[in-house]
């Protein structure tokens, strides 16, 4: 079966890109292009049989995150993850906590988008490199001098493991070899790691950490 998928971005070149880099695989299929967050909410309203989205961050009009977000509450079953030039930790947290799936940079070759593609329809979350190396530097640091706060964020262990194992690139087999666990297991651990991010990071914190030169 097709994976049915929706580019948005507002630079017409940067879409040409990624649809050839889908071009290579038969199993996706790329449904239409949207040139910012509002043209895509119209175009879902005629045409909202997707699977996923690949949605840029930085657009006019209406920008990722915020697109991320009305899609999510419309049509949740559909899957989002967010293809940008950008690693800021702001983005990553407002992509995260706005529902995203997934967060991967433009510059990602043509395998490794297909294998974040289908790894993110089967309920994994695809995340770049740096943008867990990232996640794991915010997590480290204790940067909210708010006791309540600080408790906010509790990774366990085990998903500070995989958290590791994806800042080196790692797939998810190798990882799931290295931890003597099953890709299921590791797909579960990054789906409830995104799931303490997006409920728990707040936007105040990273731009404290920042302020404090943290980050």
């Amino acid at each position: 079966m097709n994976t049915r998928i929706a580019i948005v971005d507002d630079n017409t070149f940067l879409i040409k890109a990624v649809e050839e880099k889908l071009s290579f695989f038969e199993d996706l299929q790329v449904k239409f292009n949207a040139m910012n967050g509002a043209d895509l909410l119209e175009q879902l309203e005629d045409n909202h049989n997707l699977d996923l989205i690949l949605m840029d961050i930085e657009m006019p009009v209406m920008n990722g995150i915020e697109a991320t977000e009305k899609v999510k509450q419309k049509y949740p079953q559909i899957k989002i993850i967010m293809l940008t030039v950008f690693d800021n930790d702001e983005n990553i947290f407002n992509a995260i906590k706005a529902g995203a799936d997934g967060y991967l940079l433009k510059e990602i070759n043509a395998g490794d988008l297909h294998s974040g593609i289908l790894e993110t329809l089967n309920g994994g979350a695809a995340m770049n490199p740096s943008i867990a190396l990232k996640t794991l530097k915010l997590l480290r640091n204790p940067f909210v001098e708010d006791k309540e706060e600080k408790e906010q964020i509790k990774l366990t262990d085990r998903e500070v493991d995989v958290l590791e194992h994806l800042s080196k690139g790692l797939s998810y087999n190798a990882i799931a070899e290295n931890l003597f666990l099953s890709t299921g297991t590791i797909r579960k651990h990054i789906e409830n790691m995104y799931r303490k991010l997006q409920v728990h990071n707040k936007l105040e914190a990273v731009q404290k950490a920042r302020r404090n030169n943290i980050i």
